[in-house]
């Protein structure tokens, strides 16, 4: 199966270089390009891509709005048209934009990559998003999100949402652990349990919760006071 790629970018000489990278990739193809957000909304749109590959600041429409718009269409036409899958959006972004990969986050966004991330390790986060799984260490994950949470969430983390008390005390557990930055093997070593019942919790707590992704999980970990910034769960 060809994993069909957009690559959105303002800038020409990167957006070129990762499109020949995935063209000289055996299983991949790039089926367009996009210059900014609005541009990237409209190719989505008519190519119906497995993976979506865009940089958070560009004009006209930054990553993290067309990223939104790109998913809320797509739920709709599912929710019209019996659509197939909506696509996996990677965003592109760098160390020092944490706010702005936080509320890729929430938007609905798969995750993100780093700027200066190597070519092999490009191609295995576009692999791994195309076959359903995090495309990021979730170490990355949780040192951003703890950091825009130290500068712009003073104060106690948010209490528990309603949502969260239909989960079962072992779906709680495998969203906390998920929360702090492990991965499925570090939760089922700790849990005692397989990989695929780790993988099995986390399906059904994101679905109890309406959530699109790991990333997404790991977000609201936090936003409820399941996981504090440091790691640990959050003791009033």
């Amino acid at each position: 199966m060809t994993i069909r790629v957009l690559v959105v970018d303002d800038q020409y000489l990167i957006r070129a270089g990762i499109v020949g990278l995935l063209q000289a990739t055996d299983g991949m193809t790039v089926v367009g390009e996009a210059g900014d957000g609005e541009e990237a909304v409209a190719e989505a749109a008519r190519l119906r891509p497995d993976v979506i590959l865009m940089d958070i600041r560009m004009p006209r429409m930054n990553g993290i709005d067309a990223a939104q718009r790109i998913l809320d269409a797509d739920a709709d036409a599912d929710d019209t048209e019996g659509a197939g899958p909506p696509p996996r959006i990677l965003m592109l972004t760098t160390f020092d934009l944490d706010e702005y990969v936080y509320r890729a986050l929430r938007a609905g966004a798969s995750g993100f990559i780093l700027k200066d991330t190597g070519p092999k390790r490009l191609l295995a986060a576009v692999a791994a998003v195309a076959g359903g799984d995090a495309l990021f260490a979730p170490s990355v994950t949780r040192r951003l999100v703890e950091a825009f949470t130290r500068t712009s969430a003073p104060g106690e983390p948010g209490g528990r949402r309603p949502e969260i008390e239909q989960l079962t005390a072992r779906e709680t557990e495998v969203l906390r652990l998920a929360g702090t930055g492990r991965s499925n093997a570090e939760i089922a070593e700790r849990l005692f349990i397989s990989e695929a019942t780790v993988k099995t919790h986390l399906n059904r707590t994101m679905a109890k919760l309406d959530l699109t992704s790991r990333a997404q999980a790991v977000v609201l970990a936090y936003e409820t006071g399941l996981v504090a910034p440091g790691g640990g769960p959050y003791a009033p």
